[in-house]
Protein backbone atom coordinates (compact mmCIF):
# COMPACT_ATOMS: atom_id res chain seq x y z
CA UNK A 1 0.00 0.00 0.00
CA UNK A 2 1.13 3.75 -0.26
CA UNK A 3 3.13 5.04 2.46
CA UNK A 4 1.28 8.06 3.09
CA UNK A 5 -1.84 6.32 3.26
CA UNK A 6 -0.76 3.53 5.18
CA UNK A 7 0.38 5.98 7.45
CA UNK A 8 -2.96 8.08 7.38
CA UNK A 9 -4.96 4.87 8.59
CA UNK A 10 -2.76 3.71 10.92
CA UNK A 11 -3.16 7.23 12.99
CA UNK A 12 -7.14 6.27 12.18
CA UNK A 13 -6.66 2.77 13.76
CA UNK A 14 -5.27 4.09 16.89
CA UNK A 15 -8.01 6.66 17.25
CA UNK A 16 -10.32 3.92 16.80
CA UNK A 17 -8.82 1.46 19.49
CA UNK A 18 -9.04 4.11 21.62
CA UNK A 19 -13.01 4.51 21.22
CA UNK A 20 -13.37 0.56 21.11
CA UNK A 21 -14.30 0.14 17.11
CA UNK A 22 -13.88 -2.49 15.48
CA UNK A 23 -14.15 -0.78 12.18
CA UNK A 24 -15.03 2.47 10.10
CA UNK A 25 -16.94 2.15 6.89
CA UNK A 26 -16.47 5.01 4.55
CA UNK A 27 -18.64 5.64 1.55
CA UNK A 28 -18.12 9.49 1.34
CA UNK A 29 -16.44 11.37 -0.78
CA UNK A 30 -13.87 13.69 1.14
CA UNK A 31 -12.76 10.57 3.19
CA UNK A 32 -12.23 8.50 -0.07
CA UNK A 33 -10.34 10.88 -1.28
CA UNK A 34 -8.07 11.01 1.77
CA UNK A 35 -7.84 7.03 2.47
CA UNK A 36 -7.72 6.33 -1.49
CA UNK A 37 -5.57 9.35 -2.77
CA UNK A 38 -7.95 9.68 -5.38
CA UNK A 39 -10.83 12.21 -6.93
CA UNK A 40 -11.75 10.04 -9.72
CA UNK A 41 -14.03 8.07 -7.37
CA UNK A 42 -17.40 7.15 -7.97
CA UNK A 43 -19.31 3.75 -6.55
CA UNK A 44 -16.09 3.33 -3.67
CA UNK A 45 -16.14 2.47 0.09
CA UNK A 46 -13.33 0.99 2.02
CA UNK A 47 -13.98 -1.19 5.32
CA UNK A 48 -11.07 0.04 7.76
CA UNK A 49 -10.38 -2.86 10.73
CA UNK A 50 -9.02 -1.91 13.86
CA UNK A 51 -5.99 -3.63 13.16
CA UNK A 52 -5.36 -5.16 9.81
CA UNK A 53 -5.43 -3.83 6.34
CA UNK A 54 -8.52 -1.91 5.05
CA UNK A 55 -10.35 -3.56 1.87
CA UNK A 56 -11.96 -1.29 -0.87
CA UNK A 57 -14.70 -1.90 -2.46
CA UNK A 58 -15.22 -0.55 -5.97
CA UNK A 59 -16.78 -1.51 -9.48
CA UNK A 60 -15.13 -4.03 -11.30
CA UNK A 61 -13.84 -1.31 -14.08
CA UNK A 62 -12.20 0.87 -11.62
CA UNK A 63 -10.20 -1.69 -10.09
CA UNK A 64 -7.26 -1.30 -11.70
CA UNK A 65 -7.25 3.00 -11.13
CA UNK A 66 -8.11 2.16 -7.42
CA UNK A 67 -5.26 -0.27 -7.21
CA UNK A 68 -2.82 2.38 -8.74
CA UNK A 69 -4.30 5.25 -6.53
CA UNK A 70 -3.83 2.81 -3.26
CA UNK A 71 -0.64 1.41 -4.46
CA UNK A 72 -1.92 -2.06 -4.57
CA UNK A 73 -4.06 -2.40 -1.81
CA UNK A 74 -6.64 -4.72 -1.18
CA UNK A 75 -9.63 -4.99 -3.19
CA UNK A 76 -12.88 -6.69 -3.31
CA UNK A 77 -14.28 -5.56 -6.70
CA UNK A 78 -18.07 -5.67 -7.96
CA UNK A 79 -20.24 -5.71 -10.87
CA UNK A 80 -23.35 -3.73 -10.84
CA UNK A 81 -26.35 -4.48 -11.61
CA UNK A 82 -25.39 -8.66 -10.15
CA UNK A 83 -23.97 -6.63 -7.21
CA UNK A 84 -24.37 -3.55 -5.46
CA UNK A 85 -21.45 -1.49 -3.36
CA UNK A 86 -23.78 -2.43 -0.43
CA UNK A 87 -23.59 -6.18 -0.58
CA UNK A 88 -19.56 -5.73 -1.40
CA UNK A 89 -19.51 -4.12 1.98
CA UNK A 90 -21.08 -6.49 3.87
CA UNK A 91 -19.03 -8.95 1.94
CA UNK A 92 -15.96 -7.04 3.03
CA UNK A 93 -16.58 -6.47 6.58
CA UNK A 94 -17.13 -10.62 6.82
CA UNK A 95 -13.81 -11.32 5.06
CA UNK A 96 -12.47 -9.46 7.85
CA UNK A 97 -14.04 -11.10 10.35
CA UNK A 98 -15.54 -9.14 12.47
CA UNK A 99 -17.97 -9.98 15.27
CA UNK A 100 -21.91 -10.81 15.06
CA UNK A 101 -22.16 -7.38 17.13
CA UNK A 102 -19.54 -5.14 15.76
CA UNK A 103 -19.12 -1.53 16.71
CA UNK A 104 -18.68 0.46 13.34
CA UNK A 105 -18.08 3.93 13.04
CA UNK A 106 -19.55 5.94 10.47
CA UNK A 107 -18.75 9.61 9.18
CA UNK A 108 -20.62 12.43 9.85
CA UNK A 109 -22.54 12.29 6.36
CA UNK A 110 -22.98 8.52 6.91
CA UNK A 111 -23.86 6.11 3.79
CA UNK A 112 -26.97 5.92 1.62
CA UNK A 113 -29.88 4.47 2.64
CA UNK A 114 -29.88 1.11 0.29
CA UNK A 115 -26.67 0.48 1.91
CA UNK A 116 -27.03 1.70 5.73
CA UNK A 117 -30.39 -1.55 5.00
CA UNK A 118 -28.05 -4.18 3.28
CA UNK A 119 -25.56 -4.00 6.49
CA UNK A 120 -28.16 -4.21 8.94
CA UNK A 121 -29.87 -7.32 7.47
CA UNK A 122 -26.31 -8.63 7.73
CA UNK A 123 -25.32 -7.50 11.15
CA UNK A 124 -28.76 -7.38 13.09
CA UNK A 125 -27.04 -6.76 16.11
CA UNK A 126 -24.64 -3.98 14.78
CA UNK A 127 -24.07 -1.38 17.22
CA UNK A 128 -23.76 2.08 14.96
CA UNK A 129 -21.35 4.61 16.12
CA UNK A 130 -20.32 8.10 15.26
CA UNK A 131 -16.47 8.63 13.70
CA UNK A 132 -16.44 11.93 13.11
CA UNK A 133 -14.47 13.59 15.47
CA UNK A 134 -12.09 10.70 15.30
CA UNK A 135 -11.83 11.14 11.28
CA UNK A 136 -11.74 15.68 11.32
CA UNK A 137 -8.91 14.53 14.07
CA UNK A 138 -6.60 12.68 12.11
CA UNK A 139 -7.18 15.26 9.09
CA UNK A 140 -6.73 17.87 11.16
CA UNK A 141 -2.77 17.89 10.59
CA UNK A 142 -1.62 18.49 7.29
CA UNK A 143 1.72 17.18 5.77
CA UNK A 144 4.23 19.10 3.55
CA UNK A 145 1.78 17.98 0.14
CA UNK A 146 -1.04 18.87 1.60
CA UNK A 147 -0.06 22.30 2.27
CA UNK A 148 1.76 22.73 -1.40
CA UNK A 149 -1.85 21.43 -2.87
CA UNK A 150 -3.80 24.49 -0.39
CA UNK A 151 -1.37 26.69 -1.31
CA UNK A 152 -1.44 26.06 -5.01
CA UNK A 153 -5.51 26.69 -4.84
CA UNK A 154 -5.03 29.81 -3.21
CA UNK A 155 -3.54 31.38 -5.69
CA UNK A 156 -6.46 30.82 -7.96
CA UNK A 157 -8.58 32.46 -5.92
CA UNK A 158 -6.02 35.50 -6.31
CA UNK A 159 -7.16 35.35 -9.97
CA UNK A 160 -10.69 34.80 -8.75
CA UNK A 161 -10.80 38.36 -6.41
CA UNK A 162 -8.82 40.32 -9.20
CA UNK A 163 -11.49 39.17 -11.70
CA UNK A 164 -14.26 40.09 -9.56
CA UNK A 165 -13.25 43.17 -7.92
CA UNK A 166 -13.17 44.11 -12.04
CA UNK A 167 -16.22 42.69 -12.31
CA UNK A 168 -18.23 44.35 -9.93
CA UNK A 169 -19.88 47.99 -11.15
CA UNK A 170 -23.48 49.43 -10.95
CA UNK A 171 -26.10 47.51 -12.58
CA UNK A 172 -23.60 44.16 -12.74
CA UNK A 173 -25.86 41.58 -11.36
CA UNK A 174 -24.06 39.26 -7.79
CA UNK A 175 -24.53 36.04 -10.25
CA UNK A 176 -22.71 38.07 -13.29
CA UNK A 177 -19.65 38.74 -10.98
CA UNK A 178 -19.33 35.69 -9.50
CA UNK A 179 -19.08 33.86 -13.57
CA UNK A 180 -15.98 36.33 -14.14
CA UNK A 181 -14.50 35.37 -10.66
CA UNK A 182 -15.23 31.45 -11.43
CA UNK A 183 -14.26 31.55 -15.06
CA UNK A 184 -11.10 33.09 -13.66
CA UNK A 185 -10.34 31.11 -11.18
CA UNK A 186 -10.63 27.52 -13.74
CA UNK A 187 -8.71 29.04 -16.02
CA UNK A 188 -5.80 29.81 -13.38
CA UNK A 189 -6.14 25.67 -12.32
CA UNK A 190 -9.18 25.46 -10.14
CA UNK A 191 -11.05 22.52 -10.41
CA UNK A 192 -14.40 24.60 -8.93
CA UNK A 193 -15.39 25.14 -5.41
CA UNK A 194 -16.50 23.20 -2.74
CA UNK A 195 -19.45 25.18 -1.38
CA UNK A 196 -21.29 27.78 -2.84
CA UNK A 197 -19.49 30.68 -3.28
CA UNK A 198 -20.50 33.99 -2.63
CA UNK A 199 -21.31 37.81 -4.49
CA UNK A 200 -23.15 39.32 -1.86
CA UNK A 201 -25.41 42.82 -1.56
CA UNK A 202 -25.86 44.62 1.76
CA UNK A 203 -29.22 43.32 2.14
CA UNK A 204 -28.14 39.42 2.12
CA UNK A 205 -25.12 39.61 4.11
CA UNK A 206 -26.35 39.18 7.76
CA UNK A 207 -28.22 35.86 6.52
CA UNK A 208 -26.98 32.31 7.92
CA UNK A 209 -26.13 30.64 4.08
CA UNK A 210 -26.75 33.20 1.17
CA UNK A 211 -25.23 32.98 -2.16
CA UNK A 212 -25.04 34.82 -5.41
CA UNK A 213 -27.94 35.38 -6.80
CA UNK A 214 -29.85 37.86 -9.57
CA UNK A 215 -29.69 40.92 -7.13
CA UNK A 216 -27.96 44.46 -9.12
CA UNK A 217 -25.40 46.06 -7.40
CA UNK A 218 -25.70 49.68 -6.52
CA UNK A 219 -22.92 52.17 -5.94
CA UNK A 220 -22.45 53.29 -2.19
CA UNK A 221 -22.82 49.71 -1.69
CA UNK A 222 -20.22 47.49 0.35
CA UNK A 223 -20.23 44.07 -1.79
CA UNK A 224 -19.06 40.85 0.28
CA UNK A 225 -16.92 38.67 -2.43
CA UNK A 226 -16.64 34.66 -0.94
CA UNK A 227 -14.62 32.81 -3.47
CA UNK A 228 -13.78 28.81 -3.27
CA UNK A 229 -11.30 27.04 -5.21
CA UNK A 230 -10.18 23.33 -5.40
CA UNK A 231 -6.89 21.09 -6.65
CA UNK A 232 -6.35 17.52 -5.93
CA UNK A 233 -9.50 17.73 -3.73
CA UNK A 234 -8.28 20.40 -1.47
CA UNK A 235 -10.16 23.02 -0.66
CA UNK A 236 -9.58 27.28 -0.24
CA UNK A 237 -11.41 30.07 0.24
CA UNK A 238 -10.95 33.66 0.82
CA UNK A 239 -13.48 36.54 1.27
CA UNK A 240 -13.10 40.55 0.67
CA UNK A 241 -15.33 43.28 1.08
CA UNK A 242 -15.32 45.77 -1.98
CA UNK A 243 -16.49 49.25 -1.25
CA UNK A 244 -18.40 50.82 -4.58
CA UNK A 245 -18.03 54.27 -4.30
CA UNK A 246 -18.84 56.07 -0.41
CA UNK A 247 -20.09 53.63 1.22
CA UNK A 248 -21.98 54.17 5.06
CA UNK A 249 -19.17 55.22 7.47
CA UNK A 250 -20.78 52.71 10.10
CA UNK A 251 -20.18 49.63 8.05
CA UNK A 252 -16.41 51.05 7.07
CA UNK A 253 -16.13 51.27 11.03
CA UNK A 254 -17.00 46.90 11.34
CA UNK A 255 -14.75 46.30 8.62
CA UNK A 256 -11.90 48.13 10.50
CA UNK A 257 -12.98 46.54 13.76
CA UNK A 258 -13.04 42.85 11.96
CA UNK A 259 -9.56 43.70 10.38
CA UNK A 260 -8.16 44.11 13.81
CA UNK A 261 -9.94 41.05 15.20
CA UNK A 262 -8.65 38.96 12.11
CA UNK A 263 -5.25 40.33 13.13
CA UNK A 264 -4.83 39.30 16.79
CA UNK A 265 -7.11 35.90 16.29
CA UNK A 266 -4.15 35.15 13.23
CA UNK A 267 -1.76 35.83 16.10
CA UNK A 268 -2.99 33.25 18.90
CA UNK A 269 -2.86 30.34 16.36
CA UNK A 270 0.24 28.84 17.72
CA UNK A 271 0.94 25.20 18.65
CA UNK A 272 -0.77 24.46 22.07
CA UNK A 273 -3.52 27.06 21.69
CA UNK A 274 -6.51 26.44 23.28
CA UNK A 275 -9.31 27.51 20.71
CA UNK A 276 -11.98 29.24 23.33
CA UNK A 277 -8.94 31.53 24.18
CA UNK A 278 -8.70 32.89 20.78
CA UNK A 279 -12.45 33.40 21.16
CA UNK A 280 -12.76 35.23 24.38
CA UNK A 281 -9.60 37.34 23.52
CA UNK A 282 -12.02 38.33 19.85
CA UNK A 283 -14.82 38.79 21.60
CA UNK A 284 -13.13 40.93 24.37
CA UNK A 285 -11.79 43.65 21.46
CA UNK A 286 -15.29 43.16 19.44
CA UNK A 287 -17.16 44.12 23.12
CA UNK A 288 -14.54 47.08 23.83
CA UNK A 289 -15.63 48.53 20.26
CA UNK A 290 -19.07 48.12 21.59
CA UNK A 291 -20.54 45.36 19.36
CA UNK A 292 -20.88 42.88 22.23
CA UNK A 293 -23.09 40.29 21.84
CA UNK A 294 -22.97 40.55 17.71
CA UNK A 295 -20.57 38.37 16.57
CA UNK A 296 -21.23 34.20 16.37
CA UNK A 297 -19.84 31.59 18.68
CA UNK A 298 -17.45 30.40 15.84
CA UNK A 299 -14.85 32.17 14.08
CA UNK A 300 -13.28 29.48 12.05
CA UNK A 301 -12.81 26.03 11.16
CA UNK A 302 -10.39 23.70 9.78
CA UNK A 303 -9.88 23.42 6.34
CA UNK A 304 -8.87 20.73 4.10
CA UNK A 305 -10.79 18.42 1.85
CA UNK A 306 -13.99 19.62 3.06
CA UNK A 307 -14.21 23.89 3.24
CA UNK A 308 -15.43 23.89 6.96
CA UNK A 309 -14.00 20.30 8.74
CA UNK A 310 -15.51 19.74 12.43
CA UNK A 311 -12.06 20.29 13.93
CA UNK A 312 -10.88 22.19 14.51
CA UNK A 313 -13.14 24.64 15.48
CA UNK A 314 -12.33 28.05 16.47
CA UNK A 315 -15.52 28.61 18.85
CA UNK A 316 -16.72 29.92 22.22
CA UNK A 317 -16.15 27.08 25.00
CA UNK A 318 -14.28 24.91 22.95
CA UNK A 319 -11.53 22.59 24.22
CA UNK A 320 -10.14 21.84 20.88
CA UNK A 321 -6.15 22.56 21.22
CA UNK A 322 -3.75 23.66 18.05
CA UNK A 323 -1.65 21.72 16.47
CA UNK A 324 1.29 22.89 14.02
CA UNK A 325 0.50 22.50 10.46
CA UNK A 326 -3.47 22.47 11.01
CA UNK A 327 -5.17 24.89 8.73
CA UNK A 328 -7.60 27.09 9.44
CA UNK A 329 -10.19 29.81 8.07
CA UNK A 330 -10.58 33.33 10.25
CA UNK A 331 -12.77 34.91 10.19
CA UNK A 332 -15.95 33.38 9.36
CA UNK A 333 -18.28 35.76 10.71
CA UNK A 334 -19.37 39.65 10.59
CA UNK A 335 -19.94 41.60 13.17
CA UNK A 336 -24.14 41.68 13.39
CA UNK A 337 -25.27 45.33 12.71
CA UNK A 338 -29.19 45.41 11.31
CA UNK A 339 -29.00 47.98 9.17
CA UNK A 340 -25.50 48.21 8.57
CA UNK A 341 -24.70 44.90 6.45
CA UNK A 342 -22.36 42.51 7.05
CA UNK A 343 -18.55 42.98 5.76
CA UNK A 344 -16.47 40.35 6.02
CA UNK A 345 -12.80 39.24 6.02
CA UNK A 346 -11.52 35.39 5.51
CA UNK A 347 -8.39 34.25 5.43
CA UNK A 348 -6.49 30.65 5.45
CA UNK A 349 -3.78 30.54 8.21
CA UNK A 350 -1.43 27.64 8.90
CA UNK A 351 -0.88 26.88 12.64
CA UNK A 352 2.91 27.50 13.40
CA UNK A 353 5.06 28.60 16.50
CA UNK A 354 5.10 32.09 15.92
CA UNK A 355 1.64 32.65 15.51
CA UNK A 356 -0.45 31.98 11.73
CA UNK A 357 0.95 31.94 8.69
CA UNK A 358 -1.21 32.93 6.53
CA UNK A 359 -2.06 31.45 3.08
CA UNK A 360 -3.95 33.50 1.00
CA UNK A 361 -2.33 36.22 -1.25
CA UNK A 362 -4.66 39.03 -0.99
CA UNK A 363 -4.43 42.34 0.65
CA UNK A 364 -7.06 42.39 3.33
CA UNK A 365 -7.78 45.83 3.69
CA UNK A 366 -11.22 46.94 2.25
CA UNK A 367 -11.07 46.62 -1.18
CA UNK A 368 -12.04 50.78 -2.64
CA UNK A 369 -13.51 50.86 -6.20
CA UNK A 370 -14.57 54.45 -7.32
Amino acid sequence: MNPKLARRIGALQREMTIRGLDAIVFADRENLIYYAGATEIECLAVVIPALGEPIYCCLWLDAEHVEEATGGARLLPYRFPSSNIGRTIVAAMRELGLPAAPQVGFHKYFVEFAVFEEIRAAFPDIVFRSASEATYRVRAVKDADEIATMEAACDFLAAGMEAAVEAVRPGATELAVLAEADHAMRRAGSEGATFRMQVLTPHKQLRAHPCAGHDVIESGQAIVVHLGASLRGYSAKMCRTVALGSIDPATRRVHDVLHAAQTLAASMLTPGTVVSTIFDAVDALVDREGYGGRIIDHLGYGLGIRQSEFFPIVGKGLDHVLAADMVVDLLLPTILVPGVGGPRITDLYRVAEHGGRIMTRCPRALIEKP
